[in-house]
């Protein structure tokens, strides 16, 4: 990893518009490097910004170990977000307060064809912003099952937050021209698959589905993954 500060690498991302864009202009940087600086400065100015205690300051979350008993004069410790409580989410998620439109990247992956799979959801909102990041292992499953369970892990994050239309991208043609009703829906698996998603796509004002190349859809497709590696 090259040396970077959290300044520097807040700098970067305001120059990159993005994380994602900032990794890729530094390509030693890892993921977690990233989520590590960040968090630290966070706490960082979190400090600056509480107000002054006789007490000592209290640490950052990441390395703080709950005592058995509470200092009387201590402030309370800054708390991480808390988990998803809907099962599936491997990050937490930033609540787009209603927002109008988001745009949902789904994918699913599976390691044999049945064998072990994962399905993984990215949403966005109309400026490109991620709002969550979702993976859901599966256990052993078909990729066009996988595939089904991805779109439906966006769908739902979605209605959650209170999107009222969708722009649906994802890789797998068949699941595509299924829901356009192009294709039949033959394998009696999917069928059920089918006809969850098309009552999820109705709960919203409009919506449009597209397929796309592969190699647009990178982050849902690592978020299958990893929900497959991460039994998440």
């Amino acid at each position: 990893m090259a040396f970077l500060s959290p300044a520097q690498l807040l700098l970067a991302i305001a120059a990159h518009e993005g994380l994602e864009a900032t990794r890729a202009a530094l390509p030693d940087l890892t993921l977690e490097e990233a989520r590590q600086l960040l968090r630290g400065a966070a706490a960082a100015l979190q400090r600056q910004a509480a107000p002054r205690a006789d007490a000592a300051p209290s640490e950052p979350v990441a390395a703080k170990r709950a005592p058995a008993k509470a200092p009387r004069s201590k402030p309370p410790a800054p708390k991480d977000p808390p988990a998803p409580e809907k099962p599936g989410a491997a990050e937490p998620s930033v609540s787009g307060g209603g927002t109008g439109k988001v745009r949902v990247f789904s994918d699913g992956a599976a390691r044999g064809n049945p064998g072990p799979a994962g399905a993984g959801a990215v949403l966005l909102d109309e400026r490109g912003h991620v709002l969550a990041r979702l993976g859901r292992f599966l256990g052993k499953q078909t990729n066009n099952v996988a595939e089904y369970q991805g779109l439906l892990l966006g769908l739902r994050h979605a209605k959650e937050l209170g999107a009222r239309e969708i722009d649906v991208r994802a890789d797998s043609e068949l699941m595509i021209r299924q829901l356009e009703g192009r294709y039949q829906v033959k394998h009696p698996g999917l069928r059920p698959l089918h006809a969850e998603a098309m009552r999820l796509l109705r709960l919203f004002d409009k919506h449009t589905l597209r397929h796309i190349p592969r190699a647009e859809n990178g982050l849902a497709d690592e978020m299958s993954n990893r929900a497959i590696d991460e039994e998440l």
